[in-house]
């Protein structure tokens, strides 16, 4: 069994419970109530082996320190080249975020693609109107808008391939509400085109994709209406119908959609120069261009949940490991 060090802060509403007493819990649905953020509990601990169930589930997230801890109650199993200081330092700086992270994958490990998809893009839009997304719109915002001449994504078919390549560098292929709609033009095209038996995606520049335009977030005032426009679309669910003909060649910084998507993929080939991050839970959000059902499918909840709560870096190695990449080729 692996040991773990105790959290190096304090003061944080996190509470510490055995397997037993956490199912005790869970048989009242007053003290099931309890362990949300909203009632100042960000998180539950488990300290030894938990493979039982209960019919209901905490609303915030359940960690666990223990190998042999095999319940679905578990969101996320801290292995022993991860820190545990980490985890509760993400979810402790975005418990409500944090909180709907886990119970959305919860959801999305037993649904479809296409109803992930949409249980995402719902989440995400709620979480546009939240208090801590509304403060870092007011506070954090980035507002150097670059403005580009060139097409967002370049497009070459050669007989029966077709390649796509983002083409933004200098922006090191920020995801663009232009950039989302020309992936999205080009993979109807080759939805359409029966004749196209192979895509390739791939970007120019030093990285694949360092994820979302933060000039552009928070421009949504609707979020009945931006997640009505997501699932009308969406490049995710193109990806998706597409996928065993894709192949997704990443390299450099691949920050939130830009793993998310290319996660589809049936294939994914890396450079050694690559890594993986999903920072939204920062800004109060939720992974929202398809990893909740692109990556939960290939590494799994526990991993998928790490990732996504400590908003941490992966490197190429691990992510060969985990099966995120297929392949790490230079």
């Amino acid at each position: 069994m692996h040991h773990f060090q105790e959290p190096n802060f304090v003061d944080l509403n996190f509470r510490t419970l055995t397997g037993s007493e956490l199912l005790h819990k869970l048989r009242s649905a007053a003290e099931c109530e309890e362990l949300s953020p909203v009632a100042g509990v960000n998180g539950v601990i488990v300290t030894d082996e938990l493979t039982d169930n209960a019919s209901l589930k905490p609303p915030c997230p359940v960690i666990s320190t223990s190998v042999g801890a095999t319940s679905e109650l578990i969101d996320v199993r801290v292995e022993s080249d991860q820190s545990l200081d980490a985890l509760l330092q993400g979810i402790e700086r975005s418990p409500i975020a944090s909180a709907t992270l886990v119970q959305l994958i919860r959801v999305n490990e037993r649904s479809s693609i296409s109803d992930a998809l949409c249980a995402e893009s719902l989440a995400y839009s709620s979480l546009q109107h939240s208090e801590q997304f509304q403060n870092w719109l007011a506070t954090d915002k980035p507002s150097n808008v670059k403005q580009f001449s060139e097409p967002a994504i370049l497009i070459d078919r050669t007989d029966d391939e077709l390649t796509l390549t983002l083409n933004r560098p200098a922006n090191r292929n920020a995801w663009s509400t232009d950039m989302r709609d020309a992936l999205a033009e080009h993979l109807q095209y080759a939805f359409e085109d029966s004749s196209i038996s192979h895509i390739t995606i791939q970007a120019n520049g030093p990285a694949f994709s360092a994820g979302g335009d933060l000039t552009e977030f928070g421009s949504a005032r609707d979020a009945g209406v931006a997640h009505v426009s997501r699932q009308t679309r969406s490049p995710a669910t193109l990806m998706h119908l597409l996928s065993k003909k894709i192949t997704a060649k990443v390299h450099g910084a691949c920050v939130g959609a830009g793993i998310e998507l290319p996660a589809f993929a049936d294939r994914v080939t890396a450079r050694s120069d690559a890594f993986f991050q999903l920072p939204e839970i920062a800004f109060g959000l939720i992974p929202g261009a398809g990893g909740t059902a692109s990556m939960l499918n290939r590494i799994g909840r526990s991993r998928f949940n790490y990732m996504a709560l400590t908003g941490g870096r992966i490197d190429v190695e691990t992510a060969l490991n985990w099966h995120l990449i297929d392949e790490i080729q230079d």
